[in-house]
């Protein structure tokens, strides 16, 4: 299958095409664009045309989309997975909501492996993965909470992603290993999107919804 996916859950947009091939087509962030603001409405739909452009294969040539559902960014999220219905719709394509903590998961190469997403206000979105299982389901908890869990189950695990960078002092006190700041592992590639979209059931576009965990920071008045 040529299957579309694309991760908006951190500042940075990742877009991949894995080809039926195998060849894969790849915008992958630097780990430095997790530090600058987010512009997903202007990125993510330019990074999806590029690599389609790339693999020579148009959305007519798509058989299935995978998107990153979070936990994340308000904004990011709602933008990733609204584009990502609307062009499922659109085609009559198979939708795969994917864990943003699972896709960066993949790219950390130790175990256990903490995956950690900043999620403003003082916390990050964790969760923990083993064995090529979820140990730890995702959460929203200050580093200070998340460090205590990992003390009292007296683990080592290997921590990658935004959260991780912002934090690193009170999880490194934890015993936490934590990724050098400007490794790729702290970014949440797309192909790891793609591949893990094989093992989730196709859902309609319009039952596919961001993962928040709580509420946004804006609320209507």
């Amino acid at each position: 299958m040529n299957v579309l996916g694309f991760d908006t859950a951190t500042a940075a947009a990742a877009v991949c095409l894995l080809r039926a091939d195998g060849r894969t087509f790849e915008v992958v962030p630097p780990a430095a664009r997790l530090r600058e603001r987010p512009a997903h409405a202007t990125e993510l739909m330019p990074a999806v045309a590029r690599v389609c452009e790339q693999a020579g294969v148009g959305f007519e040539g798509l058989d299935a989309i995978a998107v990153g559902v979070g936990p994340g960014g308000f904004t990011g999220l709602r933008i990733g997975v609204a584009t990502a219905r609307a062009l499922a719709a659109a085609r009559g394509l198979a939708l795969h909501p994917v864990s943003s903590l699972a896709a960066l998961a993949e790219g950390i190469e130790d175990e256990p492996k903490l995956p950690l997403i900043d999620a403003r206000r003082g916390e990050v979105f964790a969760a923990l993965y083993e064995g090529g299982t979820e140990r730890w389901s995702a959460v929203a908890a200050s580093p200070e909470e998340m460090a205590e869990r990992v003390r009292s189950a007296g683990l080592s695990p290997l921590a990658a992603g935004d959260g991780s960078v912002r934090f690193r002092g009170v999880l490194e006190a934890a015993g936490i290993r934590v990724e050098p700041d400007e490794s790729s592992a702290h970014v949440v590639r797309a192909l790891h999107v793609c591949r893990l979209a094989a093992a989730v059931r196709p859902t309609a576009p319009e039952a596919v919804l961001p993962e928040y965990l709580r509420l946004p920071d804006a609320k209507p008045r």
